[in-house]
């Protein structure tokens, strides 16, 4: 797939800036805050309707404004794609494919498929659980964008029995509705099931990706492994187990979400252990060892998106190059080669290896505005 157009209006600090994209890298050079990332957000936005940078549509509009939108044209092997995206500061959102509004916005999703790779992933390594677990979600999300409505599903459900127990919480009895209460544990059993099979399929997938390009990149001197460790205990070679199990643990842990007045268990709580030689690599070695994961989870990514959807994905590097040594430079580039479309950002372009400029484009970034600009040779 080939992004060739993006059109923003009204869009963080971009007024009415058109983009046309016309090599398989392109580099976005600027001093902070000028709109580098903003223009990365808009292509995530289109890709996952999410954005990892605020949860608020009202942020993502150019101040003073009450309408914002993201425009494109896609290439893709069945043809050309023609998306846009309304944002409002009311919350409210429109999105059409080909000028035709979609019934649902995660029909949405799927047109555009990415990997983003931003100094924020070192959270992957060093931050909490939750991290790791909304890591998870977007990966499959981009392999199966329906998984976007079951994870819904799950925390709608999720939500509505945390407050379900609040309720008996604060009426004193925990026996006050159990068939009620039955309901929803069954409920979230079973959208909780089918979550936590899906992750663990998926990381299987993964893994063994990432354990070469970990490989490669440390030189064959460290082992990684994924392992996923889901709240839920039971034996993952036993899917048909799953749904049983959860309703057990959650009548073991009855008492304990009474006083608490949350769900204990459930995929809301899974873990993902990243280990370097058995050692967890939030405790492993040097910021440097911590980078090579992170890009190897990465390469795996990009690797197993176009393995899955037979296109290769949109590779979005948001300020990372400065943070890698020469050597995980050119890993990361002869693994992108012309095969995956890049934006990149930078605040300078002395960052960059020379091969890096050779089939890019360069656009000067200012206050909301690109231009194009001459690399040096």
């Amino acid at each position: 797939m080939y992004l060739e157009q993006l059109h923003l209006q009204n869009f963080r600090n971009y007024q009415d800036q058109f983009v046309v994209l016309g090599a398989p890298k392109t580099i976005l050079v600027g001093a902070n805050a000028q709109g580098k990332s903003n223009l990365l957000e808009a292509v995530e936005l289109l890709s996952t309707l999410r954005s990892h940078r605020t949860s608020r549509d009202r942020d993502l509009i150019l101040d003073g404004e009450s309408v914002g939108q993201i425009g494109a044209q896609l290439m893709r092997d069945s043809g050309s794609v023609d998306l846009r995206l309304t944002l409002h500061a009311t919350g409210r959102r429109t999105a059409t494919v080909h000028s035709e509004a979609v019934k649902r916005q995660l029909d949405f999703l799927g047109y555009i498929n990415t990997v983003q790779f931003s100094c924020l992933d070192l959270d992957l390594v060093r931050g909490g659980p939750a991290e790791r677990r909304d890591w998870l979600d977007a990966v499959l999300v981009q392999l199966e964008p329906i998984y976007a409505h079951l994870l819904q599903q799950y925390q709608q459900v999720l939500k509505q029995r945390n407050a379900f127990l609040k309720r008996l919480r604060a009426i004193e009895n925990p026996h006050s509705d159990p068939q009620q209460l039955l309901l929803w544990n069954q409920q979230l059993a079973t959208l909780g099931a089918r979550v936590i099979q899906r992750r663990h399929r998926m990381l299987g997938r993964l893994e063994p990706l990432a354990q070469s390009w970990h490989q490669a990149i440390s030189g064959k001197t460290e082992h990684l492994a994924l392992e996923y460790h889901p709240n839920v205990r039971h034996d993952l070679a036993q899917p048909e187990q799953l749904f049983p199990e959860f309703l057990d643990q959650m009548q073991v842990k009855a008492i304990a979400e009474y006083h608490q007045a949350a769900s204990l268990v459930g995929p809301h709580r899974d873990e993902v252990h990243l280990t370097i030689n058995q050692t967890p690599a939030r405790q492993y070695g040097s910021q440097g060892q911590q980078r090579t994961l992170v890009l190897a989870l990465k390469l795996a990514e990009l690797q197993l998106i176009e393995e899955v959807i037979g296109e290769p994905p949109l590779l979005l590097l948001d300020d990372v190059l400065a943070e890698l040594d020469l050597n995980r430079q050119n890993q990361l580039l002869d693994a992108i080669q012309d095969r995956f479309q890049t934006l990149i950002t930078t605040t300078h372009l002395g960052a960059f290896d020379a091969k890096w400029l050779q089939s890019a484009e360069i656009l000067s970034v200012e206050t909301g505005h690109l231009s194009a600009m001459d690399g040096p040779h």
